[in-house]
């Protein structure tokens, strides 16, 4: 079998906002399938689809009500099949999101599971007594906010939910349900999917004991704004018992040629690196999705931090990197005090493109998208409207993409599902488009010399020995990569010659001193050795 995936560049789909086809306002398949080009002319490898399912969108989606069938807001079976072969003429890969570990509560399942305790799904769920004074039965808490459980008058118990009420979880622990998402992810293998990203991985299974969760150590005397990170997570997630889950999927596809599994793993900094390596190791997860990068940590200790900790930790596994998602704040605003939004987008892109590990794009990065400011009259996301103002939600970074000038950004003939605004119409595609200096054609040469360049899809990597705000490190012995994370000039010391045909930005060498613009970078090629020192 292919390894495609290792080193490849997946892009990320919101299809809520991609493009929409039938002017209702709310992207869809068949306005996908017609940007497939676009993508294909940027240079990714793959496309991945958030939650394209039949659900009520509670939770935009990541509620399945029916896990073998499209909603209608992005229509058919048949609308998919023509994506998926239509991805595969252009070259494209297709990976789709799997939300199993959880339901919608409209689920056929939970609707039979909740009518009964004595019913043949009465345990597909995680349910328990209240305690004798009619509390919750432990202090887990839901990252939505409130606790973890919710009771039910009909069974007269209270049932798990880690995320919105309307999400309750289900029980990993009965084989029946790893059974049964077994078909599910084999249904789509069935239909040509080239692979899955699993939400929330490492939620499947919970302490069955239902032991309480211990307090997280904290230096802040003032509180989070969500509880939910006061907790350390110890017995509602990443479970001994998940490893086994993990190997039984991973059986799945290996029967299918080519195909790969990314998981979205995160826990606590105190075992973060642990997880990731029980989860990367031989017949488990093809790939980790990483959160280390979608915080506002933007210093070269803390990026080097993150790949050397993955691979000390995990020297078996294989990590995919992003700065961007569709839960986080956009990379570009996030960073923007460390220099101008367009040079701090370009050298992000070049930055993530030479790391070492998969990569991961997210709508809009390619074209420097900034988070759009919204409103709380305009917010749909749940823990946004729960923990206004202090937490605006997810929103601002899921707005529609802007594919042109005109008043919709060309997403829709309709009213968009979340706005369209100035500052992010100004970023439209069509100003970008073969326009010399933009971010765009950026992407698009960054993304062709990564695809051009062995060293940056399997060499190791060595980093170099210089003080902050410079990263610097090597892929292999061909290549090195130098990055200046700050808004005034540096310069540094480098064995090596520029090399004529790679991306850079504000770098000139001068008798092996590399000077460096605002958030400038060069790739070096060797010449008696490659080094870069003080």
């Amino acid at each position: 079998m292919s390894e495609w995936w290792r080193g490849s560049v997946t892009y990320q789909v919101y299809p809520r906002s991609f493009q929409d086809s039938d002017g209702d306002g709310i992207g869809d398949l068949p306005g996908i399938t017609a940007r497939l080009p676009y993508l294909a002319q940027l240079g990714v490898e793959a496309v991945w689809l958030s939650p394209i399912f039949k659900s009520p969108m509670a939770d935009m989606g990541y509620d399945v009500s029916d896990y073998i069938d499209i909603d209608p807001l992005f229509g058919t079976l048949d609308d998919f099949d023509t994506f998926v072969q239509s991805a595969h003429d252009l070259g494209l890969r297709v990976i789709i999101d799997q939300v199993i570990s959880h339901s919608s509560d409209q689920h056929p399942f939970f609707a039979a599971s909740r009518k009964s305790r004595d019913g043949d799904k009465a345990d597909w769920y995680v349910w328990a007594d209240a305690k004798a004074d009619g509390s919750p039965p432990n202090n887990w808490i839901s990252v939505f906010g409130g606790s973890a459980w919710e009771w039910d008058s009909r069974r007269r118990q209270y049932y798990l939910h880690n995320f919105l009420p309307s999400q309750p979880d289900l029980n990993f622990h009965n084989p029946q349900v790893q059974d049964w998402a077994l078909s599910v992810l084999r249904f789509w293998l069935d239909r040509g999917v080239d692979g899955f990203r699993l939400d929330t991985v490492n939620y499947y299974f919970h302490d069955d004991k239902l032991r309480s969760n211990g307090p997280m150590p904290s230096t802040d005397n003032r509180p989070p704004v969500n509880p939910y990170e006061m907790q350390d997570h110890e017995f509602s997630k990443s479970r001994p018992e998940n490893l086994g889950w993990l190997e039984r999927m991973r059986q799945l596809l290996d029967e299918y040629p080519d195909r790969t599994m990314v998981g979205e793993v995160g826990d606590a900094p105190h075992r973060n690196v642990q997880i990731m390596a029980d989860y990367t190791r031989p017949g488990r997860l093809h790939m980790a999705y990483s959160f280390d990068m979608l915080g506002p940590d933007f210093t070269a200790a803390h990026f080097r931090g993150k790949i050397e900790g993955f691979f000390a930790g995990a020297p078996d596994g294989w990590p995919m990197w992003a700065f961007s998602n569709h839960d986080v704040i956009r990379h570009v605003t996030r960073w923007a005090a460390h220099g101008g939004e367009d040079a701090v987008a370009r050298q992000a892109a070049a930055m993530l493109l030479s790391f070492e590990g998969s990569i991961c794009l997210y709508q809009a990065e390619e074209l420097g998208q900034v988070e759009t400011d919204i409103l709380f009259e305009e917010l749909t996301d749940p823990p946004g409207i729960r923990f206004w103002p202090d937490y605006k939600g997810r929103d601002g970074c899921r707005t529609p993409m802007v594919w042109d000038a005109t008043a919709q950004g060309g997403f829709t003939t309709g009213t968009p599902w979340l706005p369209v605004k100035p500052p992010q119409l100004a970023r439209n595609a069509a100003a970008q488009i073969g326009v010399a200096g933009s971010v765009l054609e950026f992407y698009r040469r960054m993304l062709a010399f990564r695809r051009a360049t062995p060293a940056l899809r399997q060499d190791r990597t060595r980093f170099f020995e210089v003080p902050e705000p410079i990263l610097a490190f090597a892929r292999g012995d061909a290549l090195a990569c130098v990055f200046n994370l700050s808004a005034a000039a540096v310069t540094v010391g480098v064995t090596g010659l520029l090399l004529p045909d790679a991306p850079q930005q504000a770098a000139t060498l001068v008798g092996g001193r590399l000077e460096l613009g605002p958030n400038g970078f060069a790739f070096l090629a060797p010449q008696g050795g490659l080094s870069v020192h003080p």
